[in-house]
């Protein structure tokens, strides 16, 4: 008898636990992927392609995760595997409680059957929370290794929202990239910080062929580097695991999931932001990580920021806009656009919500303690537009950019804009370089 499956997820890690455990396997059946937490990502379908036409002909559905209760019932579903990340203790078994309710069984799937071995040493980068700060830690793990002369090619946790058969392997290597896989907004913010630095990185939705792809990179490879999202463990085996940490949202790293695995996991835990947290905070995250994972390395670090233009923003009226998913999923009510606006002297912080049009009203129904502050959704076309029309709509003397691209690049702005920038600064010691100093010498990297 086969068993029946549901894979409960936000279009990044269910694909990956499909096609690692399920695809090809012909004692399961996946009846359906739920969606959650990203707009607008249901309703396609994960394609035959790549699930395997000779098992799933017609692909497999993806439904909103409301669905869920009856689409149990309707398939007689004997197993739901959840599989997604940034979820709170409470609300996780919230969820299993609804799925052991409608008659299935609920499921968690491990490292151990989900992460691909690597030929080339491999380091990954994952976080407590969405919004640590990995990617600007990954960004300085590629900058000390390429110092040392070594060629590295990162590889982006998974955000296929378009068309999946074209997302199956992905590499950018210049903003032309970003355009040519037509790129959301979100999908930007990641990889436009590596690829403006002259960094390859990778992504798409088959992370094997992916990763098979990066360890024959034309430019060469002699590192992988992992870099995570949310808080989600690696799709990779790591040969090196850093985690990130984030005193500004103290207890996460043991109440949220899988942050707590990523923290429990880690070889070495930045805890960064302590530029800005409260020292009470700071030592709850040291206590909370000594407690869970006594053999970790911790590194303390901070995030300083750049910002092009101050001047507009001492004394005036501004519209600060932050990265969407760290306000939303994420929960920060504090991005590097509003300390730079506090940090500068901005006589006010503009509340954008009656001024938002469209999908970003929406947003913040969902998201209701977001604040005043501007989330840069761009899932879509759609979302993009409202993201503009909203900024066009909001009186104020600049807009003060705390996202990782150059959003004026994307949308068209009507009033004066101030870039923030931000990149991980190692407090003291240990730091990265000596850890890393370790990890070229036990693998024979020296150039």
């Amino acid at each position: 008898m086969k068993q029946k499956v549901i894979i409960i997820g936000a279009a990044g890690r269910d694909f990956h636990n499909f096609n690692t455990y399920f695809r090809g396997k012909a004692e399961y059946e996946v009846v359906a992927f739920t969606a959650a937490q990203i707009p607008d990502i249901d309703g396609r379908a994960y394609p035959k392609e790549l699930a395997g036409a000779e098992l799933y002909p017609n692909g497999i559905p993806i439904l909103a995760e409301e669905e869920l209760p009856a689409l149990i019932r309707k398939h007689k579903v004997d197993i739901c595997v959840f599989s997604y990340s940034d979820v709170p203790y409470p609300r996780l078994m919230n969820i299993s409680a609804v799925v052991n309710t409608a008659g299935a069984n609920f499921m968690l799937l491990g490292p151990r059957d989900t992460m691909i071995s690597s030929t080339k040493p491999l380091i990954a980068v994952g976080a407590t929370r969405t919004g640590c700060g990995k990617s600007q830690t990954s960004r300085r793990i590629i900058e000390i290794l390429m110092e040392k002369g070594l060629k590295v090619v990162a590889v982006r946790h998974p955000m296929p929202y378009g068309d999946l058969n074209a997302q199956k392997v992905q590499r950018f290597a210049t903003v032309e990239d970003l355009h040519k896989h037509k790129c959301t907004i979100e999908e930007m913010e990641e990889y436009e910080p590596h690829v403006v630095r002259g960094d390859v990185i990778y992504a798409g939705v088959d992370y094997e062929a992916i990763l098979r792809e990066a360890e024959k990179d034309p430019a060469g490879c002699d590192v992988i580097l992992w870099d995570g999202g949310n808080n989600d463990f690696p799709f990779y085996k790591p040969d090196l695991m850093i985690g990130v940490a984030d005193p500004l949202r103290p207890g996460a790293e043991v109440s949220y999931y899988p942050g707590e695995v990523v923290a429990r996991m880690s070889d070495v835990i930045v805890i960064n932001k302590i530029d800005s947290a409260s020292l009470d905070d700071i030592n709850t995250v040291r206590d909370n990580l000594a407690k869970i994972n006594p053999e970790a390395i911790i590194i303390d670090g901070a995030s300083p920021l750049s910002v092009d233009k101050p001047e507009l923003i001492r004394g005036k009226r501004v519209l600060v806009v932050e990265d969407g998913p760290t306000l939303t999923h994420g929960e920060m009510k504090i991005g590097a656009g509003t300390v730079a606006a506090l940090k500068f002297g901005a006589a006010e912080l503009i509340d954008p919500r009656p001024y938002t049009v469209g999908k970003l009203s929406e947003t913040f129904r969902i998201y209701p303690n977001i604040g005043t502050l501007l989330p840069a959704m761009g899932y879509g076309d759609e979302q993009v537009s409202d993201l503009e029309k909203t900024i066009e709509n909001t009186p104020c003397d600049a807009v003060v950019i705390g996202t990782p691209i150059d959003l004026a690049r994307v949308i068209k702005i009507n009033k004066p804009t101030v870039k923030v920038g931000y990149d991980l600064q190692e407090i003291g010691t240990p730091n990265l370089t000596q850890v890393l100093d370790e990890f070229v010498k036990k693998h024979n990297l020296v150039k």
